[in-house]
């Protein structure tokens, strides 16, 4: 995993990034079929209507590697969203879990990114402190993109993926943007809530909210519907959130693409359970590392899949930005502290 850090203005950022891109000779496939071009130039569109900061962070990437502007950023808008050839015709299935609980007054964020492992060797923990904008910590399999992070404010956001019909999506934020997007123009749950429901979204997809004041979320939305989630809350008044890769109401479960989720319900019940039981007395840290190591039951033990894998796992308390990851397997590789968030 490649730890970043970026600076200055977005454009800037991106051109910094292109070069490093362009100086280690990586090579892009932009390999879009019809629908995916359609679809991601229109979509592209929106992001530089309503972001406009991100689409001038791909634009210096793509001035930094001389490639179409307008093809490269169609590509990154299919992330997350309708990515179904990456590589070799591979559909895109991510089988990622996420929570987040309050106890005696702190906030903890928790999460396995499970990913084909050809993209374990690329992904990044990125640090931005750009011109005008929070100071944020982003994980991504991609780039400027992600999949999660927290701001200075205290905000956590986290999307994972669920798998939408093609006649289900339209043009507007995939998941990973919208990830993006909320780190940079939100400082509360409640108010990502209030910019989510005023951006196009592209299709299917959970995203998760927590922040310093204990307010969490999984808001579960696609092109139509934003339908919120509210926490749950045990018995030793802890209360907590979970999110897989798949709508976790009733209400929502009709919009599903049904397709192998690697487990997905199976993995929420396992970390429901466990923070069900969770106590005020039980360290926070070492019982969320219990939870994402699988010693609850199912959670990363993906042994007899050789083509996906956890391929980091991150614990952040978000009350004094203590982010912790593993940059692998939890079971197999010892968490370490990221303090480039330090306030």
């Amino acid at each position: 995993m490649y730890h970043m850090r970026f600076s200055g203005t977005h454009y800037e950022a991106g051109y910094i990034r292109g070069n490093i891109f362009k100086k280690v000779g990586l090579q892009f496939n932009l390999k879009l079929d019809d629908f995916q071009l359609d679809y991601g130039i229109k979509s592209g569109n929106i992001l530089k209507q309503y972001f406009n900061e991100a689409y001038e962070e791909v634009r210096g990437i793509t001035d930094a590697l001389d490639v179409d502007h307008k093809v490269f950023l169609a590509w990154m808008m299919c992330m997350g969203c309708c990515m179904y050839n990456l590589e070799d015709n591979l559909p895109e299935i991510r089988g990622c879990t996420a929570f987040c609980f309050s106890q005696n007054g702190e906030v903890y964020y928790a999460r396995n990114n499970d990913l084909p492992h050809f993209l374990k060797k690329g992904s990044q923990a990125d640090y931005y402190k750009l011109k005008h904008t929070p100071r944020f910590y982003m994980t991504t399999s991609s780039f400027v993109n992600g999949e999660e992070g927290v701001n200075e404010f205290g905000l956590v956001v986290a999307m994972t993926f669920v798998a939408t019909n093609l006649k289900d999506i339209s043009p507007g934020f995939n998941s990973v943007f919208i990830v993006r997007y909320l780190l940079e123009k939100a400082s509360s749950t409640r108010e990502a809530i209030e910019l989510l429901k005023n951006i196009p979204i592209a299709s299917n997809c959970n995203i998760l909210l927590g922040d310093k004041s204990k307010d969490l979320v999984v808001v579960e939305c696609n092109k139509s519907v934003i339908n919120i989630r509210e926490p749950l809350i045990n018995e030793s008044k802890v209360k907590y959130v979970v999110t897989t890769n798949e709508f976790s109401s009733k209400e929502m479960r009709k919009y599903e693409e049904k397709v192998h989720n690697y487990k997905a319900s199976l993995r929420y019940e396992v970390a429901s359970s466990a923070l069900e039981k969770i106590g005020l007395d039980d360290n926070p840290i070492e019982y969320s590392k219990s939870i994402l190591k699988g010693e609850f039951g199912f959670m990363c033990q993906y042994e007899e899949r050789k083509e996906f894998e956890t391929i980091w796992s991150t614990i952040i308390q978000i009350n004094d930005f203590k982010i912790i990851r593993a940059e692998g397997n939890p079971r197999k590789v010892v968490f370490k502290i990221d303090e480039r968030l330090k306030i």
